[in-house]
């Protein structure tokens, strides 16, 4: 079958269906594996290798003996595709987890702003003062990268339980994370109790608002 495959090629390459036919018996199973070798998934395997033959029927006329055997040729498209599909998920699933935190907090609410903005160090030990289903419940969303969908199927608890989860843990991680002084509402420290500080300037809180800030800005 080997040496008769590239004159039905050529054939299928007029439009003989029945060489194809012929063709598609011979390399059939070697495209499967190599689709399957690559995917490991059955399904997936499965859609390549008729993506793979279907090319091969539009495309047989750029079949070149020299360049190699007609499995090596198909052999090598099946390859390519399969790796193809494979990014393809990958490049879907990063979206999914995009659109996933956009869902999870969609208009940037001071608790992302903590979060994002304060160290990594700072943010570890402030997770420890969470509950342990809050705890989890962020660490999956933020650092596994699962949607609120994903970790209610991953706990087993229902979507709207883990969505006031995470919203209890952000507003919990803020309120350990930001320092007392600078929290809205809280007023500098009394001018008369450090009287060196207003030395150096007329509202010393803002010493402790510029060092966060320029903390937050280095990270």
């Amino acid at each position: 079958m080997a040496e008769e495959l590239p004159r039905l090629v050529r054939r299928a390459a007029r439009g003989d269906q029945a060489a194809f036919e012929a063709v598609y018996r011979a390399v059939a199973g070697p495209v499967y594996g190599v689709a399957l070798r690559t995917l490991h998934s059955p399904a997936h395997a499965e859609e390549v290798a008729q993506e793979v033959l279907l090319e091969v029927w539009r495309t047989a006329t750029a079949y070149r003996p020299e360049r190699g055997s007609v499995l090596t040729w198909v052999l090598t498209i099946a390859h390519h595709r399969a790796v193809d599909r494979v990014r393809s998920a990958r490049a879907s699933a990063e979206r999914d987890r995009r659109a996933g935190l956009r869902e999870l907090l969609p208009s940037d609410p001071p608790e992302e702003q903590a979060v994002r903005s304060l160290d990594r160090q700072r943010v570890r030990s402030a997770l420890t003062r969470l509950s342990a289903a809050q705890r989890e419940a962020v660490v999956l969303a933020y650092y596994g990268g699962y949607t609120q969908r994903e970790i209610a199927h991953r706990v087993g608890v229902p979507l709207g339980t883990v969505k006031t989860r995470i919203r209890d843990g952000l507003i919990r991680l803020r309120a350990v994370i930001t320092p007392d002084d600078v929290r809205p509402g809280r007023r500098g420290p009394d001018p008369e109790r450090n009287p060196r500080r207003i030395a150096r300037t007329s509202e010393p809180w803002k010493d402790t608002v510029t060092a966060d800030q320029q903390r937050i800005a280095r990270w």
